[in-house]
């Protein structure tokens, strides 16, 4: 790319950029619409339901709509409608997308045990959209260079051009293209965020220890995939005990309403 150009598309950047403060108060650049981000999120949900498998065990699917159900229902917006699919893999992971998606690998269902460590990681999943933390990253890569390249769909009117590199700069468990993990302070600040959406969704945020500390034994000294960009685990339980007199009376003012339990018989 000639420097002018370079220079002039940069400018462009900036000049369509917004800073924003994250629900913990974080400064943050975002350079994309959320008509856009909720774009790459759909095409993004539907190469993954395309590529994946899709689990057939009715239970389960149940079990994590429920929960599911139950956190998008504390939401600010309740006119994004959520569409949630149990994907058929070991992979102890889950995932949010802009636009309303949730995904859950089967093999997180064997780690975390009841609902309220399932809600754990599906919180701090919602969490990440919530905080727009895939648009922080993708406009991170855009002003750092590393996604110049799509640059033309962020700026043009019609539609999204390049979007294998789009979704992966997402960072969301898209796997195309180059994976952009979310940053620590992001992941520490999903993990607050999502212990207050399952408190307030009525699931016992004590559990979100017992979960990390399930994680943490999972797959041995490297833990699971989900666990690969995030903070150590002894410093992630640390956070989260202290986070608990913070959270608590969330939950148990949820306790007072009339909630659905979210079970299902034990893994195998």
């Amino acid at each position: 790319m000639k420097p002018l150009a370079l220079t002039l598309l940069v400018s462009a950047l900036l000049v369509g950029c917004v800073n924003s403060q994250s629900p913990t108060g974080r400064g943050q650049t975002l350079l994309f619409s959320d008509t856009q981000m909720q774009q790459m999120g759909s095409q993004s949900f539907e190469t993954m339901k395309q590529s994946e498998k899709i689990s057939q065990n009715q239970a389960q699917t149940q079990y994590v709509n429920c929960v599911a159900k139950r956190i998008t229902a504390v939401l600010p917006d309740q006119s994004q409608q959520w569409d949630v699919v149990l994907f058929e893999s070991d992979q102890v992971n889950a995932f949010a997308l802009p636009g309303g998606h949730i995904g859950v690998y089967t093999g997180l269902l064997k780690v975390a045990v009841n609902q309220d460590q399932l809600a754990t990681v599906m919180g701090h999943e919602v969490a990440h959209v919530l905080a727009q933390h895939g648009n922080e990253q993708v406009s991170r890569a855009q002003l750092t260079g590393l996604g110049m390249q799509a640059a033309d769909a962020a700026l043009g009117a019609s539609g999204i051009a390049n979007k294998d590199l789009y979704m992966a700069g997402l960072g969301l468990g898209a796997k195309v293209g180059i994976i952009l993990p979310f940053g620590r302070s992001q992941e520490s600040e999903a993990d607050i965020v999502g212990l207050e959406l399952m408190a307030k969704a009525g699931f016992n945020p004590a559990q979100s220890v017992n979960l990390w500390q399930n994680m943490a034994k999972a797959g041995g000294s490297q833990g699971p995939e989900l666990l690969s960009t995030h903070p150590s685990h002894s410093h992630r339980i640390e956070d989260l005990q202290a986070a608990q007199n913070q959270v608590m009376p969330l939950y148990t003012q949820a306790r007072k309403q009339s909630l659905t339990e979210c079970k299902i018989a034990q893994v195998k």
